[in-house]
């Protein structure tokens, strides 16, 4: 049998353990077989493991001119970070102290730009290369130096100042080499609206299978390991707690709480003064497990969760990792509303409750229920209900030809 042609996954964060991105790339390596990882940092020990399970090569940038990016990209990211402590007081204007991120996108892009060399390198160009973390700007720039590539741009954090916008116009041919995935159609219409001339897709990054599902089995051995009652209710939140995220809802709702409740905590950064204030709560019974860790704890804190609680702020509209997370798992899930077309998508499912925005004696209601009234869990279905593709349907996807179209909405 012919062994299908090589996928080219480039991770820029392979270094860290854990995650979405983590559980992507060894899920689509798994899938195809026949696989070449480009991590420019490295990859952490456990999934370095996985992936040689699922039998791909693991490599780092190579090549002279591959070399030579990466210094460049290395260098500049110093600079970037130098820039960062020495303009980061706000008597200095707003242009200067947004300049170190402009170069940190500049570093980004040498550094992407050397890992899609190498892959096309290694390959004999003619493998798929895409960059699953991809950064959010200089798109004709990355394709003019390393080549035709796909990327996934998750969300748009910073934008392209004037210097690079010069750059990018001077690079705008490369933009024919590159088609960029985004995961909603906001994020979609945000490129559209800054990139007019990048070809764009809206595209899932999430997957899902079958196996990710977790067992009755592994459901009552989380709770004992983690010393959780059976009969006890008990909600996650995972991740690190980022500006986006509203915690202070979370806050508000647990020191309303008068029912005991165990809130198992994971992610990084987490705010310690925070943590300690909830684990003074009466009816709160915390346990934390901070820092980047790997799939296999995450995988057992929402064993042993009843719920998950997925509380944002209003009108962010990237995709939800910790959505899909609770869908592939099978994890009942507290969400609040805020992004319309996220809210549209989880409507009428019994195993997601929806909560207004900023709203603590909403959430606080939920919570109190979950004692007498568990949430039904997911059905086996919902995954693909949702649009959530599974491994082997994004690697047919990711080696598919291309074509400058939008996909049909994606529901996350």
């Amino acid at each position: 049998m012919t062994a299908p042609a090589a996928l080219v996954l480039v991770e820029p964060g392979a270094h860290r353990p854990g995650g979405h991105r983590d559980h992507a790339l060894t899920a689509l390596a798994t899938a195809h077989g026949n696989t070449v990882v480009v991590a420019p940092y490295g990859i952490a020990a456990g999934t370095g493991t996985a992936l040689e399970a699922a039998g791909a090569r693991l490599t780092g940038p190579t090549g002279v001119l591959p070399a030579l990016l990466v210094v460049a990209g290395t260098y500049t990211a110093a600079l970037a970070a130098t820039g960062r402590r020495v303009f980061a007081s706000r008597r200095w204007p707003r242009a200067l102290r947004r300049l170190p991120h402009q170069v940190t996108l500049l570093a980004r892009c040498l550094v992407e730009a050397a890992c899609i060399r190498t892959g096309h390198r290694l390959t004999g160009g003619t493998a798929s290369v895409v960059v699953l973390s991809a950064s959010e700007a200089l798109h004709g720039t990355a394709g003019l130096l390393g080549g035709p590539h796909l990327r996934f741009v998750h969300e748009l954090v910073t934008t392209e100042d004037a210097p690079l916008r010069t750059l990018g116009r001077l690079a705008r041919r490369g933009e024919r080499r590159v088609v960029a995935l985004a995961p909603t159609i906001a994020v979609r219409d945000d490129l559209a609206a800054r990139f007019p001339r990048l070809l764009l897709q809206v595209r899932p990054f999430a997957v899902a299978d079958p196996g990710d599902r977790l067992t009755d089995a592994e459901r009552a051995r989380a709770r004992e390991v983690l010393g959780i009652p059976a009969a006890a209710a008990a909600v996650c939140l995972v991740g690190g707690w980022w500006p986006y995220k509203d915690l202070d809802v979370v806050d508000a709702a647990l020191t309303c709480l008068d029912v005991p409740l165990h809130l198992l905590v994971v992610g990084a950064p987490l705010d310690d003064e925070r943590l300690r204030a909830w684990e003074a709560l009466p009816y709160v019974r915390l346990l934390t497990r901070p820092g980047l860790v790997p799939e296999a704890v995450v995988r057992e804190v929402y064993a042993a969760s009843d719920a998950a609680v997925v509380a944002r702020r209003p009108g962010v509209a990237k995709e939800s990792g910790l959505v899909v997370d609770t869908v592939r798992l099978g994890v009942p899930l507290i969400v609040s509303d805020h992004d319309p077309a996220l809210t549209k998508t989880l409507a009428g499912h019994d195993w997601a409750r929806i909560v207004p925005t900023s709203n603590a004696t909403a959430l606080v209601d939920v919570l109190r229920d979950l004692a007498w009234s568990p949430l039904p869990r997911p059905a086996t279905s919902a995954a693909a209900d949702l649009g959530v593709p599974t491994a082997a349907e994004q690697t047919a996807f990711l080696t598919s030809p291309k074509e400058p179209y939008s996909c049909p909405p994606c529901p996350h």
